[in-house]
């Protein structure tokens, strides 16, 4: 049986911590169960959670267990209708998808700043510059993620040299010391001289427990292996 979330304390059993939990846990501690953009789900077998969902305003992500039921799961999508579905490729709902590559890194190095310096708390304004984030609306994206830094499920991170951002990293979703790594970036000019391994070095070492990130199959892989992150599956997007 799916049943909506309408408490928080609904989830505390649920102990998977894989990059979609922490995904929709994190949202469930930033906005909570009383606003209708954002909607949880839980599907219940036998007495046992064997999946969870998030909803924020059409975009689905999901987490399952291998007791999952999908033929409910699928149903539920079907006549709930989404714009998209967040999951693992556990998940077949028999329409079209991009997939790519999970990782995640627990590992903790050491790095040198070497003339830098790490910017925990940047404007806002200049990082959504930085990361051109093409199509995205600047007020919809700052409202969203200012709010997540307010209530310490999101960090941003800038490295500047001189006053000047040369690279970037988001702590997008925080959940328990688990975090989702998103938004790294380097300006072509200073690419391949260290700087995006500095800032992601720091940001592991900021980050408690584990860092998971998502990328597409075949791009970053060296990079992020290079890092100490290792593959963890795959994600789908279901559109």
């Amino acid at each position: 049986m799916i049943e909506r979330i309408d408490n928080e304390n609904e989830l505390d059993s649920w102990r998977i911590r894989d990059i979609f939990s922490v995904r929709i846990l994190s949202l469930l501690k930033s906005y909570g169960t009383k606003y209708q953009f954002a909607l949880y789900f839980k599907q219940v077998i036998d007495g046992k959670i064997t999946a969870i969902m998030s909803k924020l305003d059409g975009d689905f992500t999901l987490s399952i267990t291998e007791n999952a039921d999908i033929d409910e799961l699928v149903h539920f999508f079907c006549v709930t209708g989404y714009s998209s579905i967040l999951c693992s490729d556990l998940f077949n709902f028999g329409a079209r998808y991009d997939e790519g590559v999970i990782m995640h890194c627990d590992a903790k190095r050491d790095y040198s700043l070497n003339g830098v310096t790490i910017d925990e708390y940047p404007k806002l304004m200049d990082l959504f510059n930085f990361v051109d984030y093409n199509s995205q609306d600047f007020k919809s994206w700052y409202v969203d993620i200012s709010h997540r830094v307010r209530h310490k499920t999101a960090k941003a991170y800038t490295l500047c040299l001189d006053s000047e951002i040369i690279s970037s990293g988001i702590l997008s979703s925080i959940i328990e010391g688990h975090a989702i790594l998103t938004a790294v970036r380097t300006s072509p000019e200073f690419r391949k001289m260290g700087y995006g391994s500095t800032l992601v070095y720091a940001i592991c070492n900021d980050v408690v427990g584990r860092v998971h990130i998502m990328r597409d199959d075949g791009l970053n892989e060296s990079f992020y292996s290079r890092l100490g992150f290792i593959d963890d599956g795959k994600w789908r997007i279901y559109r």
